[in-house]
């Protein structure tokens, strides 16, 4: 078979993923460094803890607006990074800007307190009662501690996504008092008129980003697609496929391997929005996504009816053709997980082979549609079946299956475990990490 190289093949030299890293590190520590310029400008105090404090706080602005910039579900950075790169970064950020705060906090007060009489406690009271925008900063920090605290791991596991994302967002009052207490009492802002204007200007591209990525990109769509349910497809007991239509869908700037987040716009359901895949190649008149009953909102799609209006958030994700580096690929599925990598198989373009690794053959879930498709790409296709132990994915067996594997893109989705025993495996072969490509579901903010 002779194989041809896809113009979607990015060269190795540009690699999108790496691009969009590199300049959101620039970026950040540009910024940095034009704060500590002004900072150094407005001249230093006498007492080092109030410097330290001043220092703290200016960077913890900086944070703050750089975080809300990664959750503000651009599509240039969503596309080249992901939501879960994106999120992962913005929750390690969140630790940052909280232990900044703690710090502006703990020396302003512990300064000041140097130079009066009063005890850390009662100076901070005093502070917050006598100085405009104190008290708004320490409502602010109290809120980003209550949000930190439903970030981390233990917490974000016992709480519903719902109850989570209200309490995340918290932050953006946090964000708005910050800012003002910045205006009321910033030294650094005051400074000078370039310093006043880089701050509203930080500010205004933070806040303006998360207005046109969370709020306008999405309406502006949705009211642009009007999308409509066209049909409700059982694929087996627990499995459900969802044809979606609209108008104009040839301009929707949807990939195979991106997921959106859908409402479907019912009495019961309009309050849920669950990430589910493409399972198919937009083809500009349809979209559809296939879902495993797993939860309250996957498993009442069964029921939704043809006609139903339906909201869409997206597409979101970078495990897209986008980043391919080698003409020639490897698509891994489990369970589920199939979805997208039926539609990137559809879209792909060179040699690719399919390994499907389900518990049983009853579990394989749009596998006739796969073993067509990969029929008519000329790809290989493998099920594997079998319980978890031992494991079938192993650094040898997937050797056996795809001898070249190390010179392939591998694209791989699937349940949390098979995922990671599967990376596992691909370190074990020294497979590159810019030919490996996933993505975790991971929604913030």
């Amino acid at each position: 078979m002779t194989t041809v190289q896809s113009p979607s093949v990015t060269p190795t030299a540009i690699r999108p993923r790496a691009v969009a890293r590199t300049g959101l590190y620039t970026v950040l520590a540009a910024n940095a460094a034009v704060v500590t310029l002004f900072a150094v400008q407005a001249g230093f105090a006498s007492n080092a803890l109030v410097v330290l404090g001043r220092f703290t706080g200016l960077y913890a602005a900086l944070l703050m607006a750089f975080q809300l910039l990664l959750v503000a579900r651009l599509p240039w950075l969503d596309r080249r990074i992901g939501m879960d790169r994106l999120t992962n970064w913005h929750r390690w950020t969140g630790f940052g800007l909280l232990w900044t705060l703690v710090g502006h906090v703990v020396f302003i007060t512990f300064g000041y307190a140097r130079s009066s009489s009063m005890d850390p406690v009662s100076q901070l009271v005093d502070l917050a009662e006598t100085v405009e925008g104190v008290f708004r900063a320490v409502v602010a920090l109290a809120l980003i501690l209550v949000v930190g605290g439903a970030s981390a791991r233990w917490a974000r596991r016992r709480l519903a996504y719902e109850t989570w994302h209200f309490i995340h967002l918290y932050t953006y009052v946090a964000v708005v008092l910050a800012f003002t207490h910045q205006v009321a009492v910033g030294t650094t802002f005051a400074t000078s008129s370039a310093a006043t204007a880089y701050w509203y200007g930080v500010w205004g591209v933070a806040l303006g980003s998360v207005f046109v990525g969370r709020l306008v990109l999405p309406l502006w769509r949705n009211w642009r697609h009007q999308l409509r349910v066209e049909a409700v497809v059982p694929e087996s007991d627990n499995v459900v496929s969802v044809y979606i239509t609209g108008r104009d869908l040839d301009r929707m700037p949807a990939r195979a391997g991106q997921f959106f987040l859908w409402r479907f716009l019912t009495k019961d359901r309009w309050w849920q929005a669950n990430p589910f895949s493409l399972s198919a190649a937009p083809d500009g008149r349809t979209l559809r996504l296939t879902a495993k009953a797993a939860g309250d909102g996957s498993a009442g799609l069964r029921h939704v009816k043809p006609g139903t209006r339906v909201f869409a958030e997206g597409p979101y994700g970078a495990f897209t053709a986008m980043h391919r580096t080698r003409p020639e690929a490897v698509l891994v599925a489990g369970g589920v997980g199939v979805t997208p990598i039926r539609a990137l198989l559809e879209e792909l373009h060179g040699h690719a082979v399919v390994i499907y690794r389900v518990g049983a053959d009853r579990d394989a879930v749009l596998y006739d549609e796969l073993r067509e498709l990969a029929q008519a790409k000329g790809a290989e296709l493998h099920l594997v079946t079998g319980p978890p132990v031992p494991d079938r994915l192993a650094a040898g067996e997937l050797v056996r299956l795809v001898p070249d594997i190390a010179e392939r893109d591998v694209f791989l989705c699937g349940p949390p475990p098979m995922m990671n025993a599967v990376l596992g495996s691909l370190r074990e072969l020294d497979v590159p990490r810019t030919q490996i490509h996933f993505e975790r579901f991971s929604l913030a903010g």
